[in-house]
């Protein structure tokens, strides 16, 4: 089994495209596990509005980093006849707590569990980190959804 993944494969999992394809990397993969890299940089689009003289990454995109790379290691994991003409689809999200705030022109890493799966529901934890200080925690579910 692939151990990584570059933004190329990424691209072939999910239906996310730039600006909004936020996770570089995807590495460490284990079967309910994986390791991702956001690389938030100072051209990265939500910086001149968040907050022009002090940019922050929004914390719902955060969120939205770790449901991508949540998506990424399920559509990696499955047979690709069960993938073919889906999409993982964001459920809910019952906790999520920011502890620091992101500032661009550094490596997010996004540490994501699988933690329970039901069918096409799935449940996740994950752990975001700039250098070794958490930035980032929340659980959340997504579903496994036919492409129309």
């Amino acid at each position: 089994m692939i151990t990584s993944l570059n933004k190329k494969q990424i691209i072939e999992l999910l239906p996310h495209r730039e600006p909004m394809l936020l996770i570089e990397e995807l590495y460490d993969i284990k079967e309910f596990s994986a390791t991702a890299v956001v690389n938030v940089k100072k051209d990265s689009f939500f910086v001149n509005g968040h907050f022009p003289d002090q940019p922050v990454m929004p914390g719902v995109l955060i969120v939205e980093s770790f449901g991508q790379a949540a998506a990424a290691l399920t559509a990696h994991g499955l047979d690709k006849s069960t993938y073919e003409n889906k999409l993982v689809f964001l459920m809910g999200v019952e906790k999520a707590r920011f502890r620091n705030p992101v500032i661009p022109d550094c490596k997010l890493i996004l540490k994501i569990e699988a933690i329970r799966s039901h069918g096409r529901v799935w449940k996740y934890k994950g752990e975001a980190f700039v250098d070794d200080k958490k930035m980032a925690d929340a659980i959340w579910s997504a579903t496994i959804v036919d492409k129309k």
